[in-house]
């Protein structure tokens, strides 16, 4: 699946946003069923979001330390 450059960055943020939004929805409403399902998605998207924010976080932190020039172009230089 392919996503807009826009859109795939935003996603972290729109999942931990919706997580938030879920969580205060669970405390605002005193439907005791709902509110606990409501805090249980929000609780796994904010987690969500958050699990992605820090492996994009690694990732690009590995690929900028990472020497992108071949063993063979090392030995020669």
């Amino acid at each position: 699946m392919w996503l807009a450059h826009p859109v795939y960055e935003s996603l972290p943020y729109v999942y931990a946003t919706a997580g938030i939004a879920g969580m205060a929805g669970s405390w605002l409403l005193r439907m005791p069923v709902v509110s606990s399902i409501l805090l249980v998605v929000g609780a796994l998207s904010l987690l969500a979001g958050l699990v992605l924010w820090l492996r994009r976080w690694d990732y690009r932190t590995q690929q900028a330390q990472y020497n992108s020039r071949s063993l063979d172009e090392v030995e020669n230089a």
